[in-house]
């Protein structure tokens, strides 16, 4: 709750022309909003240029920001969409398979086995349909809640439920099936 209250100050000052308060807001939420983009588009460039896009079109709108409402589902929300713009057009312009980019140096040897459990969770949320990647990300990597998912993604929050649970149980037979022998 604190940091909502913050989070609202920091919108309230940034409407006054606090130029400072609006890159506050951008270093809070600038790695949660690439990584949805990440999670939704599959390729880091395409992220970045989106969190980018996402951010100018939040300072260009601030003024129809609600002050009742969270500022972290609003930037979701703006950011959500412009991915979807994206993978439409994407579909419309493009047949290339998108790359996942090649993980960094191999890791110590007593991180593997992390390192190798957290590839094949990414490689499974990956391979998830995009309506139940979305809801994983934003639920279980972003935090959000059922009502913020539902704000986020224009779904009736019975639906975001079913999305979640379906998610977690399309992750839970894909893992299962990659450990069997």
């Amino acid at each position: 709750m604190w940091e909502e209250e913050q989070d609202g100050a920091l919108v309230a000052a940034a409407l006054r022309g606090d130029g400072e308060a609006f890159a506050e807001l951008v270093r809070r939420y600038d790695r949660p909003v690439y990584h949805l983009a990440y999670r939704t588009l599959h390729d880091a460039e395409e992220a970045r240029d989106v969190t980018q896009e996402a951010f100018f079109k939040a300072y260009r709108s601030l003024r129809t920001f609600r002050p009742e409402a969270k500022f972290s589902t609003w930037i979701f929300s703006i950011a959500y969409h412009a991915c979807c713009d994206r993978l439409n057009k994407r579909r419309r312009f493009s047949g290339e398979e998108i790359q996942d980019p090649v993980d960094a140096a191999p890791s110590p040897e007593h991180q593997a086995i992390a390192l190798d459990e957290a590839r094949r969770l990414r490689a499974a949320i990956d391979a998830l349909p995009e309506k139940y990647r979305t809801v994983i990300t934003l639920y279980h990597l972003q935090g959000q809640q059922y009502e913020e998912i539902a704000q986020v993604l224009g779904l009736p929050m019975g639906t975001v439920k079913t999305h979640l649970f379906r998610a977690k149980e399309h992750l839970r037979r894909m893992l299962s099936e990659r450990e069997e022998p």
